[in-house]
């Protein structure tokens, strides 16, 4: 008779290797045949093919957040190993099976992990998607502008999104449609990680849905904006989107996103010129 945890333990290894080759797997949580486990028991070693590898039907396509399953992270080690271990969770993630269908690839974020600051929008866009960094389009470019107004460069802060998957669009449509409340309640551990790593002084939201998928608040800009709210223990502001100055180009309300972007300078105690506090007054 065999010895029972070597066998098992050799064809344990077996399933493993073939559950970690998958990286299109439909779903997060998986079950094997009962004849591969049968075997495993016996001792044999039983080669596992894609078709026994048996997507779980109990477990939700995307998990809502009260349904979210805990995620285990790296809780030792300096930030770079940490987020270096987060992004080997993040990369390869099919919690939401359509999302991972279409993708390019996960936009996981980026910048210095000392940062002060944080920049957190919505999700990827069709540039994002492509290029693997977040904020690179035409909101993107305006937003450097942004952060070089403040007297920053990209390179001091950290950007990235609630949700790490440009969504999906419907076959023949083009563009960006925003993430739903489910997508964005799976992937938001993810980011949650991200600021326990980074540990900004503050975080600065892009947008109404950035805040949502953040906080779950749901008031529209006109009511959020401008006032300091706190995301777990860090001081938090919303302010627009990028894209919405894109499309509002009215000085009045370039006005309203520097003025939120004065309230973080006056918090980070970064210095103010005279020039820089009468932008857009004119």
């Amino acid at each position: 008779m065999p010895d029972f945890m070597t066998a098992f333990d050799e064809g344990l290894a077996l399933v493993l290797a073939q559950l970690t080759a998958g990286k299109r797997l439909l779903q997060p949580t998986l079950s094997v045949t009962p004849e591969i486990l049968r075997n495993l028991v016996a001792g044999q070693k039983t080669k596992v093919t894609q078709a026994e590898v048996i997507p779980s039907k109990s477990e939700p396509q995307v998990l809502s957040k009260r349904e979210s399953a805990p995620i285990s992270f790296l809780t030792t080690g300096d930030k770079t190993a940490r987020m270096a271990a987060l992004r080997e969770i993040v990369l390869p993630c099919t919690k939401c099976a359509h999302l991972a269908a279409s993708r390019t690839q996960v936009v996981f974020g980026m910048g210095n992990l000392e940062a002060d600051l944080m920049f957190v929008g919505e999700a990827p866009g069709e540039e994002e998607d492509l290029q693997g960094e977040p904020f690179v389009g035409k909101a993107g470019e305006l937003l450097t502008k942004m952060i070089g107004a403040m007297g920053l460069r990209r390179e001091d802060l950290f950007i990235g999104n609630v949700l790490k998957c440009r969504p999906d669009m419907p076959p023949g449509e083009s563009g960006n449609r925003k993430p739903v409340a489910s997508e964005m309640a799976t992937c938001l551990p993810y980011l949650q990680e991200q600021i326990d790593i980074v540990r900004p002084k503050v975080i600065v939201a892009l947008g109404a849905t950035a805040l949502d998928g953040l906080t779950g608040d749901k008031r529209p800009m006109k009511e959020a904006r401008g006032h300091w709210m706190d995301f777990q223990g860090t001081p938090f502001l919303v302010t627009y989107h990028p894209a919405y100055l894109l499309r509002n180009q009215a000085v009045s309300e370039k006005r309203k996103v520097w003025e939120d972007l004065l309230l973080v300078m006056e918090r980070l105690k970064l210095p103010i010129s005279e020039k820089q506090r009468n932008y857009f007054t004119r």
